[in-house]
């Protein structure tokens, strides 16, 4: 493989996924979010054009647009809030720093519930408990298209946030909005999912600086042992939900035996007609399913 012509735009994606590597980004992403910063101030190009055109020079003022997103990455700035979006379930949402980033193993929580209600009456209501970008709440409304969804948050930006990504994809009509606490006392919901801060307040020092330094902690950390919205978002769903309801919600990397241990009691008393742990991709349990006694 042949070195960048000196002063082309490949030489200077080069040298800048070369200080991204120096900052501590990963060398496979630093290289990739060098790439992609230069499409950007190149217009948003695609990696078609890109690829043919990054022998080239650099247009009038690629510079002066370049080096300042760069210097947000070498700060060990998320991608997603540079960007101001991130794709989810198939469409974009905006993000900001209001909000925690969608990852891939919360579309679980959407695959999920397809599967619960497949070949049986969809959900009449749907409650998405801390919306955040509101990403769960549209794919479900999407997915769901009769379903009434409401989507609760403790923070006003995230709502705020919620409603323009409802907005842009068509689905605001149908989604209710609120800025309260878990499930803020809905009633008659045939299915809960929630994406619920998890992290424990331990574990603070040992995150990478995009998540720690960068996303709200409000939808991170959950208490010593990051259980503790878990914790309430279980009797509130069970409160919120029909007999037969579903709950779907995400949890941490070596939280499975406390979840367990928490939706068993549930069934043990009653309160849980089932429950199981769904494995993401890379076969670590991520997904909490359970079932309210008819």
């Amino acid at each position: 493989m042949t070195a960048p012509r000196e002063g082309s735009i490949a030489a200077l994606v080069h040298e800048a996924g070369e200080r991204l590597v120096g900052a501590g980004v990963p060398p496979i992403e630093a290289r990739l979010d060098a790439e992609l910063l230069a499409r950007v101030a190149l217009g948003r190009w695609d990696r078609a054009t890109f690829i043919v055109r990054s022998p080239e020079p650099p247009p009038l003022g690629f510079h002066e647009v370049f080096e300042p997103l760069v210097a947000r990455r070498l700060r060990r700035e998320p991608m997603a809030y540079i960007l101001g979006r991130c794709e989810f379930w198939g469409f974009d949402v905006e993000v900001t720093p209001d909000v925690l980033i969608p990852r891939p193993e919360t579309e679980s929580i959407v695959e999920v519930a397809t599967q619960l209600f497949a070949g049986v009456a969809p959900p009449g209501v749907i409650v998405d408990v801390g919306t955040g970008t509101g990403c769960l709440a549209i794919a479900l409304a999407r997915e769901f298209a009769d379903a009434r969804v409401v989507a609760t948050d403790v923070s006003p930006a995230a709502i705020d946030v919620a409603r323009r990504n409802a907005r842009a994809l068509g689905v605001d009509e149908r989604i209710a909005f609120g800025v309260t606490s878990l499930t803020g006392g809905v009633s008659g919901a045939a299915l809960v999912v929630s994406n619920p801060p998890y992290v424990a307040e331990r574990d603070r020092a040992s995150l990478q600086p995009e998540v720690r330094d960068y996303e709200p902690a409000a939808a991170l950390f959950a208490g010593p042992d990051g259980l503790d919205v878990i914790r309430g978002l279980a009797d509130a769903a069970h409160a919120a939900l029909l007999p037969g309801g579903w709950l779907v919600f995400e949890f941490g990397f070596g939280q499975d035996a406390e979840v367990g241990a928490l939706l068993d009691a549930g069934r043990r008393s009653g309160a849980w007609a089932e429950w199981s742990l769904r494995r993401d991709l890379q076969g670590i349990p991520r997904t909490a399913v359970s079932r309210k006694a008819p």
